[in-house]
Order: structure tokens, then sequence, then C-alpha cells
């Protein structure tokens, strides 16, 4: 699997080498399905403080498109470790659904017409699953 590293911040930098290993260490069940990640560290307040450390992490795969998780944390490791296992845990659960929910409804409508057309597979550039923390509020 090919992990690229991103960021303009110099703090986060350094933490090329530990992202790329614990990228490596939590995506290795889906390393068959997960050819390539991107992981992309930025400050949002810059030197003020603060929950401000922002990870995305963007995982193109061959079965269910591509995937964009971000998270915000306080220190760059939990915003790191927190952005990988919901994208791990989000890939897991679109891969046992069989692939793109939009895909299957137009299974369904396809075969409900009864229309004979072929089921072709999912098209490498399916659109971009975007999931935020915010996503989850009460």
């Amino acid at each position: 699997m090919q992990v690229v590293f991103k960021s303009r911040d110099s703090q986060a930098a350094e933490l090329l080498e530990l992202s790329q290993r614990r990228a490596r260490f939590v995506l290795r069940r889906l390393a068959w399905l997960v050819p390539h990640a991107t992981i992309r560290m930025s400050d949002v307040n810059g030197p003020r403080g603060g929950i401000d450390k922002r990870c995305q992490v963007e995982l193109k795969t061959d079965v269910v498109g591509t995937v964009v998780v971000t998270s915000v944390a306080s220190d760059w490791r939990s915003a790191l470790d927190k952005a990988l296992e919901r994208a791990e845990r989000f890939v897991l659960r679109l891969v046992r659904r069989g692939g793109d929910p939009r895909r299957l409804r137009q299974r369904e409508i396809v075969l409900a017409t009864d229309e004979p057309q072929p089921l072709t597979p999912l098209h490498p550039e399916a659109p971009k699953r975007i999931i935020s923390e915010f996503d989850n509020r009460p």
C-alpha cells in the first residue's frame, strides 16, 4: 500500500514516519482493497492553540471508490488515530454492504423494469464519500 503524507506545518512534518507506520498498521487488513492512502495534516488556528489539529485521510479503493475522513483534535497523534479508525470502519462497512449503496438502488430499479441491461462493475471514478466527525451530532 502506498501512503502519501502532506503537511505544511513544521510540527506535523515531523510525524511523517509515524503517520505512515500507523496508516499501514491500521489498514493492514484492507491492504488488498486500499492500494493508495493520502494523509493531510493541518493546523486550523495556527499558533493560537486549542482543539485545532486537523487530519484528513483519503483512501482510494477499487471496490467502493474514494473515501475521505476528517478528524479534529487537540494533538496530532489523536487526530491521526481517530481519522484512521473511522476510515477503516467506514470502508469495512461499505464492503460488507456490497459496494456503493447508490449503485445497488440503480440495480434494483433496472431489475424492477425488467429491461435486460448488463450490470457493470463500479466505475473507477466513483463519487467521493466525505465523512466528518461533525456528521454524528445528536
